[in-house]
């Protein structure tokens, strides 16, 4: 019996945007795959004879491209990432051989053999994402600690996010040390200001920010 390989896997946050995508297969993973990278900006073609109700929506949106046509391996020229989510052994591996024979990274959908990377579980906060990965040995056990973590982790975290933003350009512009910068971030972070964003509370909100740092900033909830 030949022992399993256990891969390694080097965590990125890939930037797609205006980047050419391709997606093999129009079900219901298949969607899931193509909403993703549609909200991060990628150039979307779906490969598929059939396409699922979530699919159609896209396509009629105009927020993807269909080809509707059975596989062929033309169909990945100029692509940046391919995604093969048929439920056809033969064509998901026909695709990873032919993806990686044109130096393209490739994934099919549970089945890590054949996979250049791996999708985690993410949870979205604004412009936080924290991402949950088992390394493609169990899915479900991504999902069930991503909707563990969407109930600590609540929106008052995207709000918190673009406050620091916002004090890191003052922050940073004011020319102290970074060791200076790093106390103040510290000194918000350790406060009771995620309270006040849960509360609503625009003003201590703001009268916190002042009080630690020194700053005025524009809050919006």
């Amino acid at each position: 019996m030949q022992e399993e390989q256990n891969v390694a896997y080097y965590p990125v946050c890939l930037d797609v945007s205006n980047r050419h995508c391709v997606i093999i297969g129009g079900g219901e993973v298949a969607a899931r795959k193509a909403q993703r990278l549609v909200q991060c900006g990628a150039r979307v073609t779906v490969v598929s004879r059939k396409l699922s109700a979530e699919m159609m929506g896209m396509k009629e949106k105009h927020t993807i491209s269909h080809i509707d046509a059975d596989y062929d391996a033309a169909h990945l020229r100029d692509a940046f990432m391919v995604i093969g989510a048929t439920d056809r052994n033969e064509i998901n591996e026909s695709i990873a051989g032919d993806a990686r024979s044109l130096g393209i990274m490739v994934n099919i959908v549970d089945d890590p053999e054949h996979c250049d990377f791996i999708l985690p579980s993410v949870m979205n906060r604004g412009d936080l994402s924290i991402s949950i990965s088992t390394g493609g040995k169990s899915p479900a056990l991504a999902k069930k600690l991503r909707l563990e973590m969407e109930k600590r982790y609540g929106p008052e975290y995207a709000v918190l996010l673009n406050i620091l933003g916002a004090l890191r350009e003052k922050i940073v512009a004011a020319g102290a040390s970074s060791d200076e910068n790093r106390k103040l971030f510290e000194a918000v972070l350790n406060s009771d200001i995620l309270e006040a964003i849960r509360d609503k509370d625009h003003d201590r909100t703001l009268q916190i920010i002042r009080d630690l740092t020194g700053k005025e900033i524009i809050l919006e909830f």
